[in-house]
Protein backbone atom coordinates (compact mmCIF):
# COMPACT_ATOMS: atom_id res chain seq x y z
CA UNK A 1 0.00 0.00 0.00
CA UNK A 2 1.85 3.14 -0.86
CA UNK A 3 1.93 6.08 1.34
CA UNK A 4 -1.04 8.52 -0.74
CA UNK A 5 -2.94 5.41 -0.25
CA UNK A 6 -2.80 5.56 3.29
CA UNK A 7 -2.95 9.63 3.83
CA UNK A 8 -6.03 9.39 1.66
CA UNK A 9 -7.63 6.77 4.34
CA UNK A 10 -6.46 8.31 7.61
CA UNK A 11 -8.16 11.79 6.15
CA UNK A 12 -11.49 9.80 4.97
CA UNK A 13 -11.46 8.30 8.52
CA UNK A 14 -10.93 11.73 9.89
CA UNK A 15 -14.04 13.25 7.81
CA UNK A 16 -15.83 10.47 9.09
CA UNK A 17 -15.09 11.37 12.62
CA UNK A 18 -15.90 14.80 12.14
CA UNK A 19 -19.39 14.02 10.80
CA UNK A 20 -20.11 11.77 13.40
CA UNK A 21 -19.03 13.91 15.91
CA UNK A 22 -21.19 16.94 14.66
CA UNK A 23 -24.34 14.72 14.12
CA UNK A 24 -23.90 13.74 17.76
CA UNK A 25 -23.65 17.57 18.68
CA UNK A 26 -26.95 18.01 17.22
CA UNK A 27 -29.13 15.20 18.69
CA UNK A 28 -27.52 16.69 22.20
CA UNK A 29 -29.08 19.69 20.66
CA UNK A 30 -32.60 18.26 20.11
CA UNK A 31 -32.37 15.93 23.28
CA UNK A 32 -31.82 19.12 25.64
CA UNK A 33 -35.16 20.86 24.04
CA UNK A 34 -36.88 18.00 24.34
CA UNK A 35 -35.83 18.08 27.97
CA UNK A 36 -37.10 21.50 28.67
CA UNK A 37 -40.70 20.76 26.70
CA UNK A 38 -40.78 17.79 29.37
CA UNK A 39 -39.33 20.13 32.72
CA UNK A 40 -41.65 22.93 31.29
CA UNK A 41 -44.77 20.92 31.51
CA UNK A 42 -43.91 19.28 34.68
CA UNK A 43 -43.55 22.37 36.11
CA UNK A 44 -46.58 23.56 35.06
CA UNK A 45 -48.30 20.13 36.17
CA UNK A 46 -46.61 21.12 40.15
CA UNK A 47 -45.07 17.65 39.57
CA UNK A 48 -42.63 18.70 42.53
CA UNK A 49 -44.67 18.79 45.19
CA UNK A 50 -45.01 15.26 45.48
CA UNK A 51 -41.44 15.58 46.49
CA UNK A 52 -41.71 18.17 48.77
CA UNK A 53 -40.30 20.90 46.70
CA UNK A 54 -41.59 24.59 46.58
CA UNK A 55 -40.36 25.00 42.89
CA UNK A 56 -38.92 22.80 40.18
CA UNK A 57 -35.78 24.48 40.23
CA UNK A 58 -34.72 23.19 43.59
CA UNK A 59 -36.47 19.50 42.63
CA UNK A 60 -34.40 19.79 39.39
CA UNK A 61 -30.95 20.32 41.43
CA UNK A 62 -31.82 17.32 43.36
CA UNK A 63 -33.56 14.98 41.36
CA UNK A 64 -30.50 15.40 38.23
CA UNK A 65 -28.16 16.32 40.21
CA UNK A 66 -27.73 20.00 38.82
CA UNK A 67 -26.27 23.43 40.27
CA UNK A 68 -28.85 25.25 41.61
CA UNK A 69 -27.85 28.22 39.18
CA UNK A 70 -27.90 25.84 35.99
CA UNK A 71 -31.71 24.20 37.12
CA UNK A 72 -32.51 27.96 37.79
CA UNK A 73 -32.18 29.03 34.27
CA UNK A 74 -33.22 25.40 32.42
CA UNK A 75 -36.63 25.95 34.06
CA UNK A 76 -36.53 30.20 32.51
CA UNK A 77 -35.63 28.95 29.45
CA UNK A 78 -38.10 26.19 29.02
CA UNK A 79 -41.04 28.70 30.03
CA UNK A 80 -39.34 31.29 27.41
CA UNK A 81 -39.48 28.90 24.42
CA UNK A 82 -43.04 28.31 24.89
CA UNK A 83 -43.87 32.00 22.90
CA UNK A 84 -40.86 31.39 20.28
CA UNK A 85 -41.77 29.57 17.78
CA UNK A 86 -39.16 29.87 15.52
CA UNK A 87 -35.95 29.38 17.98
CA UNK A 88 -37.80 26.50 19.18
CA UNK A 89 -38.32 24.63 15.94
CA UNK A 90 -34.40 24.98 15.18
CA UNK A 91 -33.37 23.95 18.66
CA UNK A 92 -35.37 21.41 18.38
CA UNK A 93 -33.88 19.93 14.61
CA UNK A 94 -30.50 20.61 16.44
CA UNK A 95 -29.30 23.64 14.52
CA UNK A 96 -29.09 25.35 17.78
CA UNK A 97 -27.00 24.89 21.07
CA UNK A 98 -28.48 25.16 24.64
CA UNK A 99 -25.74 28.28 25.41
CA UNK A 100 -26.92 30.13 22.27
CA UNK A 101 -31.01 29.66 22.84
CA UNK A 102 -30.21 30.84 26.55
CA UNK A 103 -28.41 34.04 25.44
CA UNK A 104 -31.42 34.50 22.91
CA UNK A 105 -34.29 34.07 25.79
CA UNK A 106 -33.30 36.77 28.24
CA UNK A 107 -33.25 39.69 24.83
CA UNK A 108 -35.78 38.02 22.23
CA UNK A 109 -39.68 39.37 21.35
CA UNK A 110 -41.66 38.61 18.95
CA UNK A 111 -40.62 41.53 16.69
CA UNK A 112 -36.94 40.39 16.57
CA UNK A 113 -36.91 36.57 16.61
CA UNK A 114 -36.35 36.38 12.98
CA UNK A 115 -33.64 38.81 13.07
CA UNK A 116 -32.17 37.25 16.35
CA UNK A 117 -32.36 33.38 15.08
CA UNK A 118 -30.81 34.46 11.90
CA UNK A 119 -27.69 35.77 13.61
CA UNK A 120 -27.19 32.69 15.83
CA UNK A 121 -27.07 30.52 12.93
CA UNK A 122 -24.14 32.45 11.51
CA UNK A 123 -22.06 32.98 14.15
CA UNK A 124 -20.91 31.72 17.19
CA UNK A 125 -22.29 31.13 21.30
CA UNK A 126 -19.89 33.83 22.05
CA UNK A 127 -20.18 36.11 19.37
CA UNK A 128 -24.25 35.36 20.13
CA UNK A 129 -23.61 35.68 24.06
CA UNK A 130 -21.59 39.09 23.63
CA UNK A 131 -24.40 40.65 20.79
CA UNK A 132 -27.14 39.93 23.42
CA UNK A 133 -25.52 40.99 26.13
CA UNK A 134 -25.06 44.56 24.27
CA UNK A 135 -28.70 44.50 23.55
CA UNK A 136 -29.46 44.01 27.35
CA UNK A 137 -27.36 46.84 27.87
CA UNK A 138 -29.01 49.22 25.15
CA UNK A 139 -32.27 48.70 27.79
CA UNK A 140 -33.77 51.24 29.77
CA UNK A 141 -33.81 48.14 32.16
CA UNK A 142 -30.19 47.88 32.43
CA UNK A 143 -30.14 50.83 34.64
CA UNK A 144 -30.89 48.41 37.66
CA UNK A 145 -27.67 46.28 36.50
CA UNK A 146 -25.45 49.37 36.75
CA UNK A 147 -26.71 50.77 39.65
CA UNK A 148 -26.19 46.95 40.99
CA UNK A 149 -22.72 47.01 40.12
CA UNK A 150 -22.09 50.42 41.15
CA UNK A 151 -23.32 49.02 44.71
CA UNK A 152 -21.07 46.15 44.59
CA UNK A 153 -17.60 48.06 45.21
CA UNK A 154 -15.02 47.32 47.44
CA UNK A 155 -11.51 47.15 47.97
CA UNK A 156 -10.38 44.07 49.96
CA UNK A 157 -6.80 43.43 51.77
CA UNK A 158 -4.78 40.75 52.76
CA UNK A 159 -2.08 40.30 54.50
CA UNK A 160 0.43 37.15 54.13
CA UNK A 161 2.25 36.83 56.73
CA UNK A 162 4.30 34.09 56.00
CA UNK A 163 5.03 34.85 52.56
CA UNK A 164 5.36 38.94 53.42
CA UNK A 165 3.02 40.17 51.25
CA UNK A 166 -0.22 42.37 50.83
CA UNK A 167 -3.07 41.23 48.17
CA UNK A 168 -5.47 43.78 47.23
CA UNK A 169 -8.95 43.18 45.43
CA UNK A 170 -10.54 45.35 43.53
CA UNK A 171 -13.97 45.27 42.13
CA UNK A 172 -15.73 48.72 40.67
CA UNK A 173 -17.63 48.82 37.89
CA UNK A 174 -16.33 48.23 34.48
CA UNK A 175 -16.09 52.06 33.07
CA UNK A 176 -13.95 53.10 36.13
CA UNK A 177 -11.74 49.70 35.98
CA UNK A 178 -10.76 50.75 32.47
CA UNK A 179 -9.93 53.70 33.88
CA UNK A 180 -8.05 52.46 36.32
CA UNK A 181 -6.22 50.45 33.59
CA UNK A 182 -5.19 53.70 32.05
CA UNK A 183 -4.13 55.30 35.13
CA UNK A 184 -1.33 52.25 35.53
CA UNK A 185 -0.92 52.51 31.64
CA UNK A 186 0.13 56.31 31.92
CA UNK A 187 2.34 55.18 35.34
CA UNK A 188 3.84 52.46 33.80
CA UNK A 189 5.35 54.25 30.84
CA UNK A 190 7.79 56.36 32.50
CA UNK A 191 8.48 53.52 34.82
CA UNK A 192 11.78 52.51 35.80
CA UNK A 193 11.92 49.16 34.30
CA UNK A 194 12.35 50.20 30.58
CA UNK A 195 16.18 50.27 31.97
CA UNK A 196 18.12 47.19 30.39
CA UNK A 197 18.72 45.98 33.99
CA UNK A 198 15.02 45.26 34.64
CA UNK A 199 13.75 43.76 31.61
CA UNK A 200 13.37 40.92 32.09
CA UNK A 201 10.58 42.12 34.86
CA UNK A 202 7.30 40.59 34.00
CA UNK A 203 4.19 42.80 32.92
CA UNK A 204 2.20 42.18 36.40
CA UNK A 205 5.42 43.56 38.58
CA UNK A 206 5.48 46.40 36.28
CA UNK A 207 1.94 46.83 37.03
CA UNK A 208 2.52 46.53 40.53
CA UNK A 209 5.06 49.12 40.74
CA UNK A 210 2.66 51.55 38.69
CA UNK A 211 0.37 51.25 41.35
CA UNK A 212 3.18 52.25 44.05
CA UNK A 213 3.97 55.08 42.28
CA UNK A 214 0.28 56.16 41.71
CA UNK A 215 0.35 55.76 45.90
CA UNK A 216 3.38 57.96 45.95
CA UNK A 217 2.34 60.67 43.84
CA UNK A 218 -0.67 61.01 45.72
CA UNK A 219 0.84 61.09 49.04
CA UNK A 220 3.24 63.71 48.19
CA UNK A 221 0.28 65.94 46.42
CA UNK A 222 1.70 66.35 43.10
CA UNK A 223 -0.70 66.81 40.34
CA UNK A 224 -4.02 66.96 42.59
CA UNK A 225 -3.90 70.82 42.45
CA UNK A 226 -2.49 70.83 39.20
CA UNK A 227 -5.41 69.24 37.78
CA UNK A 228 -8.34 70.96 39.43
CA UNK A 229 -11.29 69.85 37.35
CA UNK A 230 -11.59 66.84 34.77
CA UNK A 231 -10.42 66.90 31.20
CA UNK A 232 -11.67 64.23 28.84
CA UNK A 233 -8.33 64.58 26.90
CA UNK A 234 -6.44 63.33 30.00
CA UNK A 235 -7.58 59.78 29.21
CA UNK A 236 -9.89 57.64 26.51
CA UNK A 237 -11.64 55.15 27.24
CA UNK A 238 -14.15 53.66 24.30
CA UNK A 239 -17.45 52.42 24.11
CA UNK A 240 -19.87 51.74 21.37
CA UNK A 241 -22.88 52.24 21.45
CA UNK A 242 -25.77 52.33 18.78
CA UNK A 243 -27.72 56.00 18.42
CA UNK A 244 -31.13 54.04 18.57
CA UNK A 245 -29.99 52.91 22.16
CA UNK A 246 -28.77 56.37 23.44
CA UNK A 247 -32.37 58.36 21.89
CA UNK A 248 -34.91 55.44 22.03
CA UNK A 249 -33.75 52.36 24.47
CA UNK A 250 -33.35 49.82 21.49
CA UNK A 251 -30.28 48.91 20.32
CA UNK A 252 -26.58 47.49 21.01
CA UNK A 253 -24.64 49.72 24.02
CA UNK A 254 -21.26 48.04 25.23
CA UNK A 255 -22.08 49.37 28.76
CA UNK A 256 -25.40 50.26 30.58
CA UNK A 257 -27.28 53.07 28.17
CA UNK A 258 -27.52 55.57 31.08
CA UNK A 259 -23.55 54.91 32.44
CA UNK A 260 -22.49 55.93 28.53
CA UNK A 261 -24.76 58.85 28.58
CA UNK A 262 -23.13 60.11 31.95
CA UNK A 263 -19.96 59.53 30.20
CA UNK A 264 -20.86 60.83 26.58
CA UNK A 265 -23.00 63.96 29.11
CA UNK A 266 -18.91 65.99 28.98
CA UNK A 267 -16.53 64.06 26.77
CA UNK A 268 -15.33 63.49 23.14
CA UNK A 269 -17.30 61.57 20.54
CA UNK A 270 -16.74 59.59 17.26
CA UNK A 271 -19.19 58.72 15.12
CA UNK A 272 -18.93 55.35 12.95
CA UNK A 273 -21.15 54.54 10.09
CA UNK A 274 -21.84 50.62 9.88
CA UNK A 275 -23.76 48.61 7.62
CA UNK A 276 -25.82 45.28 9.37
CA UNK A 277 -22.81 43.00 9.44
CA UNK A 278 -20.96 45.83 11.67
CA UNK A 279 -18.84 46.85 9.16
CA UNK A 280 -17.80 50.21 9.18
CA UNK A 281 -18.14 52.40 6.57
CA UNK A 282 -17.80 55.46 7.45
CA UNK A 283 -15.69 57.13 10.29
CA UNK A 284 -15.72 60.64 11.54
CA UNK A 285 -13.47 62.79 13.29
CA UNK A 286 -13.39 63.14 17.09
CA UNK A 287 -15.65 65.89 18.36
CA UNK A 288 -15.73 67.68 22.01
CA UNK A 289 -19.74 67.16 23.10
CA UNK A 290 -19.47 70.44 25.18
CA UNK A 291 -17.31 73.25 22.93
CA UNK A 292 -14.27 74.78 25.40
CA UNK A 293 -15.91 78.32 25.31
CA UNK A 294 -19.04 77.10 26.37
CA UNK A 295 -17.42 74.75 29.43
CA UNK A 296 -15.80 77.85 30.37
CA UNK A 297 -18.40 80.29 30.74
CA UNK A 298 -20.37 76.75 32.63
CA UNK A 299 -17.30 76.96 35.14
CA UNK A 300 -16.95 80.11 35.41
CA UNK A 301 -21.14 80.82 35.97
CA UNK A 302 -21.09 77.28 38.72
CA UNK A 303 -17.74 77.15 40.24
CA UNK A 304 -18.24 73.65 42.07
CA UNK A 305 -21.13 70.76 41.82
CA UNK A 306 -24.66 72.28 41.56
CA UNK A 307 -26.04 69.47 43.92
CA UNK A 308 -27.81 70.67 46.78
CA UNK A 309 -24.89 71.25 50.05
CA UNK A 310 -22.47 70.03 47.41
CA UNK A 311 -19.64 72.31 47.15
CA UNK A 312 -17.04 69.87 44.99
CA UNK A 313 -14.92 71.93 42.49
CA UNK A 314 -12.33 69.16 41.48
CA UNK A 315 -13.10 66.43 39.05
CA UNK A 316 -16.55 67.85 38.19
CA UNK A 317 -18.61 67.00 35.04
CA UNK A 318 -20.59 69.02 32.82
CA UNK A 319 -23.85 67.36 32.21
CA UNK A 320 -26.68 67.85 29.93
CA UNK A 321 -30.36 68.21 31.90
CA UNK A 322 -31.99 67.05 28.75
CA UNK A 323 -28.86 64.46 26.90
CA UNK A 324 -27.78 65.50 23.49
CA UNK A 325 -29.12 62.26 22.09
CA UNK A 326 -32.72 63.21 22.72
CA UNK A 327 -32.52 66.55 20.98
CA UNK A 328 -31.12 68.86 24.20
CA UNK A 329 -28.92 71.54 23.01
CA UNK A 330 -25.08 71.86 24.30
CA UNK A 331 -25.80 75.54 25.92
CA UNK A 332 -25.83 76.89 29.19
CA UNK A 333 -29.52 76.78 30.34
CA UNK A 334 -29.26 72.94 29.57
CA UNK A 335 -26.29 72.51 31.32
CA UNK A 336 -24.89 71.64 34.93
CA UNK A 337 -21.45 70.96 36.77
CA UNK A 338 -22.23 67.95 38.80
CA UNK A 339 -19.14 65.78 40.61
CA UNK A 340 -18.72 62.04 39.75
CA UNK A 341 -20.81 61.01 42.45
CA UNK A 342 -23.60 63.16 41.95
CA UNK A 343 -23.70 62.77 37.97
CA UNK A 344 -24.02 59.03 38.84
CA UNK A 345 -27.30 59.70 41.06
CA UNK A 346 -28.69 61.76 38.32
CA UNK A 347 -28.27 58.98 35.38
CA UNK A 348 -28.09 55.60 37.51
CA UNK A 349 -29.38 56.85 40.55
CA UNK A 350 -32.61 58.30 39.41
CA UNK A 351 -32.45 61.62 40.45
CA UNK A 352 -34.22 64.15 38.49
CA UNK A 353 -33.06 67.87 37.56
CA UNK A 354 -36.51 69.82 36.98
CA UNK A 355 -37.67 73.72 36.91
CA UNK A 356 -39.70 74.47 40.13
CA UNK A 357 -42.46 77.29 40.26
CA UNK A 358 -39.47 79.94 39.75
CA UNK A 359 -38.35 78.49 36.85
CA UNK A 360 -35.56 77.31 38.98
CA UNK A 361 -33.64 74.02 38.58
CA UNK A 362 -34.12 71.97 41.61
CA UNK A 363 -33.14 68.19 42.45
CA UNK A 364 -35.93 65.52 42.74
CA UNK A 365 -35.44 62.08 44.57
CA UNK A 366 -36.90 58.91 42.50
CA UNK A 367 -39.98 58.87 44.67
CA UNK A 368 -40.38 62.65 43.34
CA UNK A 369 -39.50 64.07 46.82
CA UNK A 370 -37.45 67.58 46.17
CA UNK A 371 -33.84 67.71 47.70
CA UNK A 372 -33.62 70.70 50.51
CA UNK A 373 -31.99 73.69 49.00
CA UNK A 374 -29.32 73.50 51.75
CA UNK A 375 -28.60 69.44 51.09
CA UNK A 376 -28.94 66.30 53.68
CA UNK A 377 -26.73 66.48 56.90
CA UNK A 378 -26.07 62.65 58.11
CA UNK A 379 -28.80 63.07 60.87
CA UNK A 380 -31.12 63.19 58.44
CA UNK A 381 -30.59 59.79 56.61
CA UNK A 382 -31.11 57.89 60.08
CA UNK A 383 -34.19 56.29 60.32
CA UNK A 384 -36.31 57.21 64.41
CA UNK A 385 -38.98 55.48 65.83
CA UNK A 386 -42.58 57.36 64.67
CA UNK A 387 -44.20 56.56 67.81
CA UNK A 388 -41.35 57.41 70.19
CA UNK A 389 -42.63 60.10 73.01
CA UNK A 390 -39.94 62.26 74.41
CA UNK A 391 -39.59 63.42 77.96
CA UNK A 392 -37.09 65.50 77.76
CA UNK A 393 -38.28 68.34 75.05
CA UNK A 394 -40.38 71.12 77.45
CA UNK A 395 -43.74 72.46 75.22
CA UNK A 396 -44.71 75.88 75.79
CA UNK A 397 -47.11 75.81 78.73
CA UNK A 398 -51.16 75.58 78.07
CA UNK A 399 -52.35 75.84 82.10
CA UNK A 400 -55.42 77.33 81.87
CA UNK A 401 -56.25 76.39 78.07
CA UNK A 402 -56.47 72.74 78.33
CA UNK A 403 -59.97 71.45 79.53
CA UNK A 404 -60.23 68.74 82.07
CA UNK A 405 -60.49 66.13 79.62
CA UNK A 406 -56.89 67.01 78.03
CA UNK A 407 -55.33 66.94 81.23
CA UNK A 408 -56.53 63.62 82.29
CA UNK A 409 -55.20 62.70 78.84
CA UNK A 410 -51.77 64.32 79.61
CA UNK A 411 -51.76 62.47 82.53
CA UNK A 412 -52.25 59.47 81.31
CA UNK A 413 -50.07 60.04 78.24
CA UNK A 414 -47.08 60.46 81.45
CA UNK A 415 -48.13 58.30 83.51
CA UNK A 416 -47.16 55.13 80.64
CA UNK A 417 -44.22 56.68 79.58
CA UNK A 418 -42.83 57.02 83.42
CA UNK A 419 -44.39 53.33 84.38
CA UNK A 420 -46.93 54.83 86.90
CA UNK A 421 -50.72 55.33 87.22
CA UNK A 422 -51.21 58.74 88.46
CA UNK A 423 -54.41 59.02 91.35
CA UNK A 424 -57.70 58.92 90.36
CA UNK A 425 -58.97 62.70 89.43
CA UNK A 426 -62.64 63.73 91.00
CA UNK A 427 -64.80 63.88 88.50
CA UNK A 428 -66.29 67.63 88.90
CA UNK A 429 -69.93 68.14 87.75
CA UNK A 430 -70.15 71.06 85.46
Amino acid sequence: MSDSQTLSDCRLEIDKLEDSIIRHCHRINAATYNLLIDLREFDQRAGFVRCGFDNCADWLHWRCDISLSAAREKVRVAHALHLLPLISASFGEGLLAYSKVRALTRVVHRDNELELLAFALEHTSNQVEQHCRELRCGMPESTEKAQRAYSRRSLSTFRNREKGTVTYTLEVPIEQGALVDKALDKANTSSDSDHAEFSEESWPARRADAFLKIANVYLRGKQIVEAPVSDPDNYLITVHVDQAALAEGKGRSGLPVESVKRLCCDGNTITIVENTNGEPLNIGRKSRTIPTAIKRALHARDKHCRFPGCQNSRFVDAHHIQHWSAGGETSLDNLLLLCGKHHRLVHEGGFRIVRDYLDQWIFARPNGIAVPACGYRKADTLDTTVNEISTTVKHPSREGILSETEKLQADLLRSHVSGRIPPKQPFKER
